[in-house]
C-alpha cells in the first residue's frame, strides 16, 4: 500500500513545514489584532487594499495628531516569517508597531505582500517595492489615502523588517536608489532586524526556488555585494539587530561588515543582544532586552525629527 506521508524539506516547526511536493502546513494559525479608529487613542489603524489586481494590501497606524500641520515621518514595515508566514494583522506585528508608533510619534505602513509558496518567491519583493511606490504616490498630496496626504513627510522616510522581512527591506532600498525618486522624497535610515541573508546549504531559498536551487549565492537578494546597485542604495544609514545565538547572524554580520566596506557612503550602526536567539522579542515583548531593541529603534527612528 502506498504511503500517505508527505516528505518535508523544511521542517520550521512550531510555525510550517515546507514539503518537497511545494505544500505548506502553517502550524499556527494568526491571532489578528483588531483596527481601532477612535481618534483620541494613543495610536489608530486602517487596512487598505494597494493592488486589487494582486491583492497587496498594507495596515496603516497613525499617532494621536495634536499639531495638525506637524508633518510626521513614515515608517514602511515589512514583516518576517521566512516569505512563508505572518500579515501585518497579526497581533505580534500589529503590537509591535502599535507601540514604536505611539513612542517615536510617525505614520506605519506595514506590508502585507503574498505569501510563498502559493506564490513565487519573488512575489514577495514584487509586492513590497509595489507599496513603496504607492506610498511615495501621495507625495504632492493627491493619493489614495488621507493620511499619507495629510500628515506624511516624505522626506523623513525610513523602511525595515526583522527576518525575511529585514531581506526584502534591503531589496526596497536598492531598488529606490536607481529608480530617479523626485527630490522631494528621501530614505533617511533602513533598521535590519535579524535578517535573513542566506544561510550555508540554504534548504529554505533552495526549498521555494527549485529551479535555482544550487545558485542562491548568486542571487543578489540573498548575496547583496554582488549586486552593482549596492553602492546607490537610498538611504543615508542602516542599523543591524543581531541575537548572539540566532542561525542567521553570520548572514547579517558579514552583510554588516561588508556593507561598512563598500562603495556605499552611508553610516552603519549594530546592536547586538547576548543570549537571545532569532525574534526572541516577539515572543517575550516584555522583558529588559526586548525593550531595549524598540528603545533603540525609537531613537533610531527620532532622526526624522
Amino acid at each position: 500500500m502506498a504511503s500517505n506521508t508527505k516528505e518535508a524539506a523544511v521542517d520550521m516547526s512550531p510555525f510550517f513545514i515546507l514539503y518537497k511536493d511545494g505544500s505548506i502546513n502553517r502550524l499556527r494559525p494568526d491571532v489578528n489584532a483588531p483596527l481601532c479608529d477612535d481618534p483620541q487613542a494613543p495610536v489608530r489603524s486602517k487596512d487598505v487594499v494597494i493592488q486589487p489586481e494582486t491583492g497587496v494590501s498594507a495596515r496603516l497606524f497613525l499617532p494621536k495628531i495634536t499639531e495638525p500641520n506637524l508633518k510626521l515621518p513614515v515608517v514602511i514595515y515589512i514583516h518576517g516569517g521566512a516569505f512563508c508566514i505572518g500579515s501585518p494583522r497579526s497581533i505580534v506585528f500589529h503590537n509591535f508597531i502599535s507601540t514604536l508608533v505611539e513612542k517615536a510619534n510617525f505614520i506605519a505602513v506595514s506590508v502585507d505582500y503574498r505569501l510563498a509558496p502559493e506564490h513565487p518567491f519573488s512575489a514577495t519583493y514584487e509586492d513590497s517595492w509595489a507599496a513603496f511606490q504607492w506610498v511615495i504616490s501621495h507625495v504632492n498630496g493627491k493619493g489614495s489615502d488621507s493620511w499619507l496626504n495629510d500628515h506624511a513627510d516624505f522626506t523623513k522616510i525610513f523602511v525595515g523588517g526583522e527576518s525575511a522581512g529585514g531581506n526584502i527591506t534591503n531589496d526596497v532600498a536598492v531598488r529606490a536608489g536607481v529608480a530617479n525618486l523626485d527630490s522631494s522624497i528621501k530614505i533617511i535610515g533602513i533598521f535590519l532586524v535579524h535578517p535573513y541573508f542566506g544561510t550555508e546549504n540554504d534548504l529554505l531559498y533552495k526549498a521555494l526556488n527549485p529551479t535555482i536551487a544550487d545558485k542562491y549565492s548568486e542571487d543578489p537578494r540573498i548575496n547583496p555585494f554582488i549586486d552593482p546597485r549596492l553602492k546607490s542604495m537610498a538611504c543615508k544609514k542602516v542599523l543591524f539587530f543581531v541575537a548572539e545565538n540566532d542561525p542567521l547572524k553570520k548572514g547579517a554580520m558579514d552583510y554588516y561588515e561588508g556593507l561598512k566596506k563598500s562603495e556605499w557612503k552611508g553610516e552603519v550602526d549594530i546592536m547586538e543582544t547576548k543570549g537571545e536567539d532569532h525574534c526572541f522579542h516577539f515572543f517575550n515583548p516584555m522583558s529588559e532586552k526586548a525593550v531595549a531593541i524598540v528603545d533603540k529603534l525609537v531613537g533610531f527612528l527620532k532622526q526624522g525629527y
